[in-house]
This record gives C-alpha cells, structure tokens and sequence, in this order.
C-alpha cells in the first residue's frame, strides 16, 4: 500500500468538512457552491493520481 499526497488527503478532509456544513446549513447556497468545489478539487486530483498510477 502506497502513501497518499498530503495534499489529497487534504482535499480529503476538505470533503468531509463541506459535508458537515451541509447537514448544518442545507438551505446555505454558498456552503453547497464551497462543497462542490472541494468535491470538484477532489475529483480532478484522484483523476490525476490515477492516470499517472
């Protein structure tokens, strides 16, 4: 098993903390525009992890 870029996990964390903000302010428009970013930063990251893997 390999190690992670810290900056994936992160990302990672970033994710899961979005997440949360979410459940608190579900009706919060720039709390789900800050969780799809992160979950746009996450994609694009383990998209690249995997095309050089």
């Amino acid at each position: 098993m390999t190690q992670q870029d810290p900056s994936t996990d992160t990302l990672k964390q970033s994710v899961v903390e979005s997440f949360m903000a979410i459940i608190g302010a579900p009706d919060d428009l720039e709390t789900a525009r800050a969780a799809d970013e992160a979950v746009r930063a996450l994609d694009a990251r383990l998209l690249t992890e995997a095309a050089a893997g």
